[in-house]
């Protein structure tokens, strides 16, 4: 499927000119601290697939994604993999107060990300109130995605899966400044199946029977919505 585009940030370090900077964490610093910090950035180049980092890795480095879509995920002991979300420019990754990462994290396209040392990022952040009041922003943010991936994982039948996370990645993506009935899902459909607890052929048929019964129109790199009502309505359900 085709990536999902979203501003680009600059590929130098120039983080006052960042077009993901209002939704990240240096949103709260001022154009000094802002100058202290970019000097702790280093910017990485991801290609489709390659890994940012690795389950139960000692955390060396934080990262801020800048550009594009981050697969999030665990191996389960019988080697099944459950995707816990998917990050996009503005997120936060690695920021956690266990010594190795509890989920792994790899690129679904071409990725930008700031990385930090996590040891200079600390020392940096500890003395910065607005920026920890921030963090704590992001902590419940991605507290309410957790509860809501439960809800979602929970009782509810195919269909109601597949709205639900339809209806979540318009909102996420409007956030983004992106409004289109077109919603590029740039994830595959193997992702999203084991994203919400399905196969991927029950993914498939799912997304066919919404077409059939006109609540949406499978185009190439994702979905076009033509009843929103019907599918916020079988979302709540």
């Amino acid at each position: 499927m085709d990536s999902l585009v979203f501003p680009a940030a600059p590929c130098v370090h120039q983080c006052a000119a960042c077009s993901v900077r209002s939704l990240s964490l240096c949103a709260a610093l001022d154009q000094s601290e802002m100058r202290a910090f970019e000097r702790l950035a280093h910017h990485l180049h991801l290609a489709p697939k390659e890994t940012l980092f690795l389950q139960d890795e000692p955390v060396g480095s934080v990262y801020n994604l800048n550009e594009g879509v981050v697969r999030l995920y665990k191996l389960l002991p019988d080697g099944r993999r459950q995707i816990v979300g998917f990050a996009l420019p503005g997120d936060f990754l690695g920021l956690t107060p266990n010594e190795r990462y509890s989920f792994s994290a790899d690129a679904i396209g071409p990725v930008v990300v700031c990385r930090f040392a996590k040891s200079a990022f600390m020392s940096f952040v500890e003395s910065k109130p607005p920026i920890l009041r921030r963090m704590n922003e992001f902590t419940t943010r991605e507290l309410s995605l957790a509860q809501d991936q439960m809800l979602l994982l929970g009782r509810r039948s195919a269909e109601e899966k597949v709205a639900a996370f339809l209806v979540s990645w318009r909102e996420r993506t409007e956030h983004h400044g992106i409004y289109s009935k077109t919603l590029q899902l740039p994830m595959s459909r193997q992702d999203i199946a084991d994203f919400l607890g399905l196969t991927i052929e029950t993914v498939s048929r799912t997304f066919t029977k919404l077409e059939r019964n006109k609540m949406i129109v499978i185009v190439p790199g994702g979905i076009r919505l033509l009843d929103t009502k019907r599918v916020e309505a079988m979302a709540a359900a």
